[in-house]
């Protein structure tokens, strides 16, 4: 069975761990870019603002400028484009969580704040020693954050969609859907998605397994007699369209976050912080 990753848009891409030399491009692509950008940022700030500037100011301003650039641009980059840093994008890969789910504002914060120790304090090393310990390439935010770097480029989607129910839509809107174990949805999807290739055996028993499984994780059941087909798709139906309303909240919050800071006086802080 192929490895695939479920994003939130409800695209399904055929994808795997990306290896260490594509991360590896990807993080020196982005370190390139965000040294470049605030280099020519900090002349141009502090050559146009420096003689009016007192000592203390003066290295306050380069602290503001270090946590924007180290931290605040990209968790929005992340947050915004789901996944896709410049670096990413060049290199055809993409951040998601350990469910194969889009990353949120969590996630990629904590991935920005350990990232400032492990890649830039201490030159990457223990990003790099730590990716080539783990399966995956892990590095160290990764793992607190509960997130994985894969390749997507060249991905295919779905060829079967997801369909919710009629009879379990009221059921399945109101049903409290917690995070299904890593790969569980994935394994569910892709027997739907070949369920019309299987014997009618194999579907069967294939179904019934998984949503069992997936039921342990849902609240309240289904009703009495739903068919496990029909009731993989209302759960997996429901997740995505909720994982987009979220997505989309959560892109509109950033941007919202992003324009009031622009906005703000250097030295000054969001009040509502």
């Amino acid at each position: 069975m192929q490895d695939g990753i479920l994003i939130g848009e409800g695209v399904v891409l055929d994808s795997r761990p990306a290896s260490f030399a594509t991360r590896a491009v990807g993080a020196l692509l982005d370190v390139l870019a965000t040294v470049t950008l605030g280099f020519v940022t900090l002349v141009v700030v502090l050559g146009t603002t420096l003689d009016r500037l007192s000592a203390q100011w003066g290295n306050t301003l380069v602290i503001v400028l270090l946590v924007t650039f180290l931290v605040a641009l990209p968790v929005t980059v992340e947050t915004l484009s789901r996944g896709r840093s410049l670096g990413k994008l060049a290199t055809g890969l993409r951040v998601v969580r350990d469910d194969g789910g889009p990353v949120r504002f969590r996630h990629a914060l904590v991935r920005a704040l350990v990232g400032v120790f492990e890649l830039w304090l201490t030159f990457g090393s223990v990003a790099v020693i730590t990716s080539l310990a783990n399966a995956r390439g892990k590095r160290l935010g990764d793992l607190l954050a509960g997130t994985y770097s894969v390749r997507v480029r060249g991905a295919r989607g779905w060829e079967r969609p997801l369909v919710m129910p009629p009879d379990l839509a009221a059921w399945a809107h109101s049903a409290d859907i917690r995070r299904l174990p890593d790969g569980l949805a994935l394994r569910a999807r892709q027997v739907l998605d070949r369920a019309p290739r299987l014997a009618p055996s194999s579907r069967a028993r294939l179904t019934d397994e998984l949503a069992g499984q997936v039921e342990a994780h849902v609240a309240p059941g289904p009703p009495s007699g739903t068919p496990p087909e029909a009731f993989l798709h209302a759960v997996l139906h429901e997740r995505r369209d909720r994982e987009l309303v979220r997505g989309r909240a959560e892109r509109e919050r950033a941007t919202h976050q992003a324009e009031v800071l622009h906005r703000l006086p250097y030295g000054v802080s969001d009040p509502r912080a």
